[in-house]
This record gives structure tokens, sequence and C-alpha cells, in this order.
């Protein structure tokens, strides 16, 4: 199995509505969780009750169509409103995120990085101490996981930032931007994602569920091409609505119609008619 750690904060664990895009199911995405791999579903972080849609999926989902043959495995570790301090080597976060990390090494092979973090230093001229902050703690991951080369996948913060709701405090993330692009641009195995064009929840500082759904499709293409994207993809929405655009296996068609059962979506008589045909005869 390919793994991929995601650390950050909130706009990496996702705070996307849950409802308002379709979901995406595919027994070949396996995150991890209570010490094991099981198949994916949304939201995959648990930092936060309000936990929902992040990038993490339609990334997931991208790599799989790529790759029909292989399992993929995320490895949540992302802290809402967590600064880069909180992510010391020292820390919590830190210590934390390498122990799931070395936990996931023991089954899977870790192929890269997700970053998304910045919005808590985006004041009060925090973003002066964050460069150094930021390489210590990218440096730390590939020393204490031995992964040397592995791509780190860094993303840009949203330009609506510092305008309304819990984001308009956040008017320094220009300078956070800045030193986001330098680390990607003069260091390797480092890829700079753009924010270009993406919409914010009503609370000002969360990307939307669909906003999430193409930042995963842009970290995808620089992790696949290992370069930067500094531009949306063409063709954006289509590419996200092919997303769901997958048959379901026997498994996923179980797993779903256990879902609405364990809501009280359905009673067991439906339960059972609707997982009948997946069944051995």
């Amino acid at each position: 199995m390919k793994s991929f750690l995601l650390v950050g904060q909130s706009n990496m664990a996702g705070r996307g509505f849950i409802h308002t895009v379709p979901p995406i199911y595919n027994e070949k995405i396996q995150m991890l969780r209570n010490g094991r791999f099981q198949m994916m579903a949304e939201p995959i972080h648990s930092d936060r009750e309000v936990a929902g849609i992040g990038l993490a999926a339609s990334f997931a989902q991208a790599y799989s169509f790529a790759h029909p043959d292989e399992t993929i495995g995320l490895i949540p570790c992302a802290e809402g409103g967590s600064s880069i301090a909180e992510w010391s080597p020292e820390g919590v976060l830190f210590r934390h995120a390498v122990k799931e990390a070395k936990f996931a090494q023991e089954t899977s092979e870790i192929i890269g990085i997700l970053w998304h973090q910045g919005e808590n230093d985006s004041l009060n001229q925090l973003y002066k101490s964050y460069e150094g902050k930021l390489r210590e703690v990218f440096a730390a991951f590939r020393e204490v996981l031995d992964l040397p080369d592995v791509p780190i996948i860094i993303g840009e913060l949203p330009n609506f930032l510092g305008k309304t709701g819990f984001g308009q405090q956040a008017i320094e993330y220009h300078e956070i931007n800045q030193i986001l692009r330098k680390i990607a641009y003069t260091d390797e195995h480092f890829y700079f994602v753009t924010a270009k064009g993406l919409s914010a929840n009503p609370d000002g500082i969360h990307l939307d569920a669909l906003s999430q759904r193409k930042f995963g499709l842009r970290y995808y293409e620089a992790f696949a091409n290992q370069q930067d994207q500094l531009i949306p993809l063409e063709n954006e929405d289509q590419k996200v609505s092919l997303l769901y655009q997958k048959d379901r296996t026997a498994t996923e068609a179980i797993y779903l119609a256990s879902k609405k059962f364990a809501l009280g979506q359905i009673d067991y008589p439906a339960f059972s008619q609707e997982i009948a045909p997946y069944l051995p005869k």
C-alpha cells in the first residue's frame, strides 16, 4: 500500500459542508483509524465534531483513477486552529503525527506529505518567524520518518482571508504565502499549489466543499507531475464531476447500505434487499 501523511490545520482537516457535494467511496482508498486501515469515509479527520470535506478525498480518488491496481492509505493528523509553533518537533501534534506515520509504515510506504497551514500565523507579524519554524518541521519529518526525498505538497492560503468572519484577522496571509512559495521554489521535493479562485464557507476562513474537491485535484497534479501547480486546472468543474463517476463494488454497496441502516434511514428488510445482489449465491 502507498500512503500519504495529512498534516496542518483545519483547511487540511476539512470543514467543507458534508452534504453540499456527492460523497466519494472507493474501497481502494483506506484511512488510518483506530490503529488500522479501513475504507475511507468523510470526514476523514476527527479533530473536531465539525470536521467535514477536506482535500484528501479528491486527491486520493485522482490517485486511484491513475493507479487502479494500487491501494492508497491516508494518515489523518491535521489539527484545526493549530499554529506553526504547535507543530514544533517537540510538540504534541508533531509527535502524534510521527507516531501515526510510523504505525502506517509497518504496512505501507509513505510516498507523500500533504501540508496546509498558516491561517493562524497570518496576524501579529508572526510571519517573521514562520519560515524558520516551518523548515524545522519539514526537516524533522524527513529525518524522523527516514524519508529524505519524500515529496511535500504545500497549499497556498486562499485570498478570501482577511475580509470577513473568522478569517478577517488573517490579514498577513500574503506574507505567509511568500514564504510557502520560497520554500517550494528553492528546496528540492517541495511543490506549491495555488488556491486561486477557491471560495469560502460563510465563516470567511474555511474552504467550502467544492473548493476542497478542486484543491485536492490540484494537489494531485503537483504530486503526479513533481512540479508546482501555479494555475487552476483546465475544465476543473468537469474534472470534479468525474470523481463521482465510478461503479460501486460489492464492498462499497454493502458498506453504504449498512451506513443507511445504522443511521435509521432504512429498516432491516430494506437493508437486506439492498445487499442481496452482492451476497454469494
